[in-house]
Parts: C-alpha cells; sequence; structure tokens
C-alpha cells in the first residue's frame, strides 16, 4: 500500500484503475469489461485499496472478531483480482496466510455436527487424550525448544530493521532483499501503473531483401500476451508464461534494456524447437525459418464493447508507433552472441556462417 501512494499520484487522485484493468501484464476476459466501469466505480476500486492494503492488516492486533475480518476481507480481495487478471500465483500464494485468522470455532460450519460427524469424532479424540497419563515433560527438550524459538525471533527482528527502515523511507525501495539469505525482504506490486499499454510484436520474412517493398512480414503469436487483434484475452491464472510476462516489461524499455530479446529473437531465425515451443503461433510452421525478423512496436487499448471494432470481433485496437529492432539475419547475429559469450543457434540449412 505504502509503495502505492509513494509511488504514483494516480493512486492519490484516485484514477489508476482506469488504466489498470488495460494495462496489467497480462489481461483476461473480465479485465476487457471492468476496463469500461464508471469513473466512481475505479474511484471506488481505489479506495478499497488503500483501505485493504493500508488498514485492515492492523486488525490482526484487535481481537479474535478483528482478525476473522482480516481473513475474509483478504481472502475476498485476493479473489478479486484472480477474477480480474492473469496475475500468475500471486494472489494464490497470498491467500494461504490469510487463512491463520481462522480458529475451530471459526472453522466449525463447514463440518457436520451429528451423531457421527467430524466434529463429533474430533472432541471424543481430545477427550480420550486428556484421560490418558500424560509422560513426564522433558525439560531439556522444552528449553532447547524455547532457546531456538527465541533465537529465531531475535534473528528475524534484527535482519527486519533495514526493512521497516525502508518501509518508512519516502524513496521507498520496492521488492527489494536485504540480506544475502532473503529471510526477510521487501515486495510490492504496482507502485506505478502505465498510462498506456505497448506491445512488441515479431515478425518475420522469407524475403531476401528486408527492405523490399513487396517482402511479406508475417507475426509470431505469443501463447497469452496481447498480439493478434481479434484474438480474446487469455484465462490461465495461477499459470504463469514467464515469457509473456517478460514482454511486457520489454515493451515499456528499449531492447538494448533486454538483450534477451534479441537473443530469442536469433532462436527463431535458428528455427529453435525449443524457443518455438513457447509460442502459440510460428508463421514458418512446416517451412524454412525466417531470413530476417524484426521487432515492430505498437500502441494497445481494448475495443469498445459493442463498438464498431468489437461488432468486427476485434478485442484490442492497435496502432503502430515505429519499430522496436531492425531487422536482423542470424549473420548479423554472430558478433553480438559471440561477444556476450551466448552459443549461437544452429543455422538453417540455406545459412552458411564462416
Amino acid at each position: 500500500g505504502l509503495i502505492k501512494v509513494r509511488g504514483d499520484k494516480c493512486w492519490l487522485d484516485l484514477t489508476c484503475m482506469n488504466f489498470h484493468y488495460e494495462t496489467q501484464p497480462v489481461p483476461n476476459p473480465m479485465a476487457y469489461y471492468l476496463h469500461r466501469s464508471p469513473w466512481w466505480f475505479h474511484c471506488f476500486e481505489t479506495l478499497s485499496n488503500h483501505f485493504l492494503e493500508l488498514l485492515v492488516p492492523f486488525f490482526l492486533f484487535l481481537g479474535r472478531r478483528m482478525c476473522i475480518l482480516h481473513g475474509v476481507l483478504q481472502i475476498l480481495f485476493q479473489v478479486i483480482l484472480i477474477i480480474s487478471g492473469n496475475l500468475s500465483f500471486l494472489n494464490w500464494l497470498t491467500i494461504v496466510p490469510s487463512l491463520a485468522c481462522f480458529d475451530d470455532a471459526a472453522l466449525g460450519f463447514l463440518f457436520p455436527s451429528g451423531p457421527q460427524g467430524l466434529k463429533k469424532q474430533v472432541l471424543e479424540m481430545q477427550r480420550e487424550e486428556t484421560q490418558r497419563v500424560q509422560p513426564k515433560p522433558r525439560y531439556v527438550g522444552c528449553l532447547v525448544r524455547q532457546v531456538v524459538n527465541i533465537s529465531l525471533g531475535i534473528l528475524v527482528a534484527w535482519l527486519s530493521v533495514p526493512v521497516v527502515i525502508n518501509l518508512l523511507s519516502s524513496r521507498q525501495v520496492m521488492n527489494t532483499s536485504f540480506n544475502p539469505l532473503r529471510i526477510v525482504n521487501t515486495y510490492g506490486a504496482f507502485g506505478s501503473i502505465t498510462k498506456e499499454r505497448t506491445e512488441v510484436i515479431l515478425q518475420g520474412t522469407a524475403s531476401p531483401n528486408a527492405s523490399a517493398p513487396d517482402a511479406v512480414w508475417e507475426d509470431y503469436e505469443f501463447k497469452c500476451k496481447p498480439g493478434d487483434p481479434w484474438r480474446q484475452p487469455c484465462l490461465i491464472s495461477p499459470y504463469h508464461y514467464r515469457l509473456d510476462w517478460l514482454m511486457w516489461f520489454a515493451a515499456f524499455q528499449t531492447y538494448e534494456q533486454n538483450e534477451w530479446i534479441i537473443h530469442l529473437a536469433g532462436k527463431l531465425l535458428a528455427g529453435d524447437a525449443e524457443a518455438l515451443s513457447l509460442l502459440a503461433h510460428n508463421p514458418f510452421e512446416g517451412r524454412t525459418p525466417p531470413r530476417w525478423i524484426r521487432g515492430e512496436h505498437y500502441r494497445y487499448k481494448f475495443s469498445l464493447p459493442g463498438g464498431q471494432h468489437a461488432a468486427q470481433g476485434k478485442w484490442w485496437i492497435r496502432k503502430r508507433i515505429g519499430p522496436y529492432f531492425p531487422p536482423l539475419r542470424l549473420e548479423d547475429l554472430k558478433e553480438y552472441f559471440k561477444t556476450r559469450e551466448w552459443p549461437l543457434p544452429k543455422s538453417p540449412s540455406r545459412h552458411t556462417l564462416k
């Protein structure tokens, strides 16, 4: 919560949710419709986020009922996030610690209480346990356990000092570890919100001349990230397509900051089977790999539900911004790969590299 209010003014003027659904890493079908919610609903969403992330955590210290309320609100919050976007397994994992907010009495309604019910059996087992002759406690073992527990508590408290200082700092750092063992860390998501969505579209051509007017460039399609405007957003949570996720970051940076994308281009030029397995569509399937590959930069926006583009079956409207990286041949990448000590992909039969 703090990383949000310090990271982007849209969290303070309550406009971040105007952009989030469209510009999140991997939108799902529900995000398409939620993006068109009225402005007041987006304001309510942002205020709710602040309430849930900045105030609700303190409910843990306010007694049993407030602790249970904390668990209910946090789980509900995570379920909403799961429904509204493909944020991998993060929200599913966040639900797990919230389950500790519920004691046996709070969860009792989940179990039948009849004569043969599970609740009756548990109570009977507890009664039998109390009637047994209890062995003498092993004081040495108890003492060792207490020493270990206290030592671990002191260690975590000591390691948490820089984390707390960072938390209270006006220059709070997001997603950082402060010790080699990474026992305690800082985590934050969406400290800033991108206001427009851009995508890198990888294209290949079999033309000998990449600059020829008649060169036909064909798009590679990723498994989940936006590409073909007619393709419906995917639904994959809690699964995580890491390459699609990285392509989102690459789109608002440069290829110089993401050298791996040139490595990927080299793999595609060589028709590498492992690299192609990460994609949904290879336009050169069953053919010789392309002679050239380029990266094109596009701006994407959701089409308007019920509008002209949606009537044509388009989920996205895209407009070319310009080149992301220039047309490349496998020959052109030989020195690039060599300086980075990357193995050069095996070239197709038509290429002969010396």
